[in-house]
């Protein structure tokens, strides 16, 4: 049985105490490698490599660090099939899904390669009397803990503007989702990435998580992850003055107007509620549908649910895989069941599913509740599986109200031909991304993130290279 190999100081090694966790295939429910069981002391070790690392990477040329982050995008993209089949097999997401992944790993890797020949200080002049320049410094050694939903995309989406503004770091990969890390090693192993640049720790969360957040000398910590998870870690990181970046939990909302284009937001809506099995913290959970139109968007959305095919994620007409644990699967069953004590009507799906010849894999079909109080728990907790309700609404004002009424506040997506509805709905919901006729179209550039307890801090283009540096400013006289 294959073990996996922390990365650190530039190789492959066990853990230091050779001890193992057992890693899991989603899709048969049998343990299929071994994942080292590291702790504080693994982290120590890879912090002392890092640290060292960085004496000479922070003064490494933007052409080069551009070069070597580059060379690992092009490997990622050389790799793409075995990447996708390591991530469909480690998280039970369908082939075809991780490929489009591993795509969007490598352009992570290229979109902030480039950015770090272009990440530029700011001047202003005092009008004769002094000129100040602000440096944008690296942090020093800074940790990355990435979630299981999307292994190597959000791994490569925090580690590669790390790198790219000089800092060196350790990271830690979710401990249900490994494997896609553990290739990303021998790929910067193979890229020519100078040693200590990148350390990987697999392992727990409450001690290798718990040890990079509370290790003195880390100076910033990037997580991706749930909320509870996201509380625990900046109540730990704020008194020691850590810079934090938390992408935390969604409840989003997805609001269909009357004047839609109908089947532009059937389509979608579709994809915004299944794909990766609703294991996306954009997916959109919760759909208002204008009363108007309420009864023909619910029979076409259920037609069109009808025809998804839940199956062995390896099969290209499986359009929706498995759940990633046996402890996640048995969360997203005990919302259904909690949906229906809150009255709700389950329209389809809402049982777990046995698969030829993966009767032991974790399969829940698609599912859509009914008659669900806006404010009632399923509508205001994060599942984070294929569960979703629908519910009408009569105006603009009743469905804001609706949709701000959670403690999230992440993404939403607005469907309306009415240009002043739009940007009006925009401008009031309480989210940090809003699609409007669209969803998951993502441009690196834009800043990414949550408001109220969806996160703190934004990622993505000059945002992300911002929280990875120390702003200085430096004032001459003239």
């Amino acid at each position: 049985m294959q073990r996996i190999s922390n990365y650190i100081n530039g190789a492959l090694q066990s853990p230091i105490k050779s001890l193992y966790l057992d890693n899991y295939n989603p899709a048969t429910g049998a343990v299929y490698s071994l994942i080292p069981d590291s702790d504080e002391a693994d982290v120590d070790l890879a912090y002392t490599h890092a640290s060292e690392a960085y004496k000479t990477w922070r003064l490494t040329s933007l052409e080069e660090r551009f070069m070597v982050l580059n060379r690992i995008a092009e490997l990622i993209d050389k790799n793409n099939d075995e990447l996708a089949l390591a991530e469909s097999i480690d998280q039970g997401k369908p082939l075809w899904l991780a490929k489009n992944e591993m795509t969007r790993s490598a352009q992570n890797f290229r979109f902030f390669a480039t950015a770090a020949m272009q990440f530029a200080s700011e001047s202003h002049n005092m009008e004769g009397q002094a000129i100040n320049y602000t440096l944008r410094q690296p942090i020093g050694v800074v940790g990355c803990i990435s979630p299981w939903n999307l292994p190597l995309y959000l791994f490569t989406w925090k580690i590669a503007p790390a790198l790219a503004a000089g800092n060196c770091v350790v990271a830690k990969p979710s401990e249900i989702t490994p494997m896609t890390a553990f290739l990303l090693s021998r790929i910067c192993m193979e890229a020519g990435l100078p040693a200590g640049v990148l350390n990987i720790v697999h392992g727990l969360g409450p001690k290798v998580g718990s040890a990079l957040v509370s290790h003195p000398k880390i100076k910033a910590i990037s997580f991706t992850g749930g909320t509870s998870t996201g509380k625990h870690i900046a109540s730990v990181a704020a008194p020691m003055f850590k810079k934090l970046s938390l992408e935390l939990g969604g409840k989003n909302p997805n609001i269909i107007f009357a004047d839609c284009d109908f089947e532009k937001a059937l389509k979608t809506t579709v994809q915004t509620s299944f794909l990766n099995q609703g294991e996306i913290c954009l997916c959109g959970s919760r759909i208002f549908i204008e009363r108007p139109i309420y009864e023909k968007f619910k029979a076409a959305l259920l037609l069109e649910v009808s025809k998804l095919q839940v199956g062995n994620p390896l099969l290209k007409e499986s359009r929706i895989g498995a759940i990633v644990s046996k402890m996640h699967f048995e969360k997203v069953l005990s919302y259904i069941e909690l949906a229906k004590q809150e009255g709700g009507s389950i329209l389809t799906g809402g049982t777990s599913l046995k698969i030829e010849d993966h009767e032991n894999g974790w399969f829940i079909a698609p599912t859509i509740i009914e008659n669900l109080a806006y404010d009632c728990r399923c509508n205001t907790e994060e599942i984070f599986g294929p569960v979703v309700s629908i519910m009408p609404f009569d105006s603009a004002d009743e469905v804001l109200e609706m949709a701000n009424s959670t403690d999230y506040g992440l993404a939403c997506t607005i469907w309306t031909q009415d240009i002043s509805k739009a940007h009006n709905m925009a401008a009031n919901i309480q989210s940090g991304i809003v699609w409007i006729n669209c969803w998951l179209l993502r441009d690196l550039r834009t800043p990414f993130g949550g408001v109220k307890q969806s996160g703190v801090g934004r990622e993505g283009g000059w945002e992300a290279m911002r929280f990875f540096t120390e702003p200085k400013n430096v004032c001459i006289k003239l």
